[in-house]
């Protein structure tokens, strides 16, 4: 019943900002928010944030200082701010949370960063 919805995305150039939202709907007893994926043209896809249950939040190297992941719990929403974007930044962007060990995805939202 949950589904997941990610906004935000866009065209900005390079050393610009972004804010992606990612809203759940319906039910989210049991839902816990984990992160955000991204996947660029021609790349597998790479675990950009992981958010736990307790606001810890780990980065892949690459985004480090730059983007930062926080939850809004009475919104039930998820956001990524992205600062300082690169054009190697370009990508869908896809959040996920799992429910009842059920791993749910939003359907992505894309990123293009260039001048």
């Amino acid at each position: 019943q949950v589904q997941l919805v990610e906004s935000g995305g866009g065209l900005v150039q390079p050393g610009g900002s972004l804010r992606l939202s990612c809203a759940a709907s319906g039910s989210i007893v049991g839902l816990s928010f984990m992160g955000w994926y991204r996947q660029a043209p021609g790349k597998q896809r790479e675990l950009v944030t992981t958010v736990t249950n307790y606001g810890y939040a780990t980065y892949v190297d690459s985004v480090k200082g730059r983007f930062t992941t926080s939850r809004d719990n009475a919104k039930n929403t998820m956001y990524l701010q992205m600062d300082s974007l690169k054009p190697e930044d370009t990508a869908v962007y896809s959040c996920y949370a799992t429910e009842y060990g059920k791993t749910l995805w939003g359907q992505g939202t894309q990123v293009t960063v260039s001048s």
